[in-house]
């Protein structure tokens, strides 16, 4: 809600009011009486002003009578603000590798907490999409239906865990068809899927170009990110005497990962650490844009007998305290 008046320029009225207390002040001094008296001890401890504070309360009423009325001269307006969004929303899935290896310190902590931290402040920018996601090792799993409750989708993603090493593996055309699955009946004007995987395809009976093409019938464009540095990483393993950093080779299938984006029109990027990868999620971001556009409605509500009222509240305690409470008997 916003106050606000439609003729703000009489606000230049409101200078009368010190002119009016100046010269109100001038001739209360400056009245004298009529009567000449031979003695004044009969007067003596009596205050030559003793009744001049009620003259000063009706002055003041009716000032604020005055103030009152510039008030509603100027028309105040309660005025709120509607807007009508139009959005052209797109329909997002996020599919995350949860395999071992996603374990790999080269991301601090490691892989997966870097990526559920990127991935959420993703999910908080796009305010007018609905988004889902998957997650997926040796199987998919459906951790989130397509949302528009982004802070749900959030709590999802900050819940997501390494799998079970008995669930271990990596299944990228798989979980490409869950995600597929998910979006082949959207009406959306833009389908999307961010696929993030640090290894190759070794599990699942999918191949992930034959998903590729099924996602390119059905409008669906995806970006792929592989996930892990050149050469070796630091992982941590179970030994007998506890666990230990082990570097071990990092196997990210960047051709699979480039051929599924260029077949759907999407692009392949490779992160290797923690800044790229945000920077990545970034790109793909300012790539798919939202369109919408916005109409704003203002409702004006008059609040001018506001003070109407309040100067007729003024004027009619001045009559009242004048004729009957300040009243003078001779």
């Amino acid at each position: 809600m916003i106050i606000a008046f439609q003729n703000p320029g009489l606000v230049w009225f409101f200078l009368s009011i010190p002119v009016l207390l100046v010269v109100y002040i001038y001739y209360s001094r400056n009245r004298f009486g009529t009567l000449r008296f031979s003695s004044l001890l009969m007067f003596e401890g009596i205050s030559n002003t003793s009744g001049m504070w009620r003259k000063h309360v009706l002055y003041a009423l009716r000032l604020l009578a005055i103030m009152a009325i510039f008030i509603a001269l100027m028309r105040p307006q309660e005025r709120n603000a509607l807007q009508e969004i139009n959005a052209e929303g797109i329909d997002i899935m996020m599919v995350i590798d949860i395999s071992g290896s996603m374990r790999a310190m080269d991301f601090k902590p490691n892989r997966l907490e870097a990526v559920k931290k990127v991935a959420q402040s993703f999910v908080s920018e796009r305010q007018n999409d609905r988004i889902g996601l998957n997650v997926f090792a040796r199987e998919s799993f459906l951790q989130c239906p397509l949302t528009t409750d982004l802070n749900r989708l959030n709590e999802f993603i900050s819940g997501i865990e390494i799998v079970n090493e008995k669930y271990d593996g990596t299944a990228i055309g798989m979980a490409l068809a869950g995600a597929v699955n998910r979006l082949r009946d959207s009406d959306a004007k833009s389908k999307v899927i961010v696929l993030l995987s640090d290894g190759r395809n070794n599990a699942g009976e999918l191949d992930p170009i034959t998903t590729s093409d099924l996602a390119k019938e059905f409008g669906i464009r995806i970006y792929t990110i592989g996930a892990g540095t050149r050469g070796t990483a630091a992982m941590p393993v179970q030994t007998a005497i506890g666990v230990r950093n082990v570097q071990v080779q990092v196997d990210v299938d960047e051709e699979t990962l480039t051929r599924i984006a260029d077949i759907t029109g999407g692009k392949y990027f490779r992160a290797t650490d923690e800044k790229s990868l945000a920077e990545i999620y970034q790109e793909i971001s300012k790539m798919e844009t939202t369109e919408y556009s916005v109409k704003e409605y203002v409702q004006h509500a008059e609040l001018f007998y506001y003070p109407i009222l309040a100067a007729l509240f003024f004027l009619i305690a001045e009559f009242v305290l004048e004729r009957l409470v300040f009243r003078r008997f001779p």
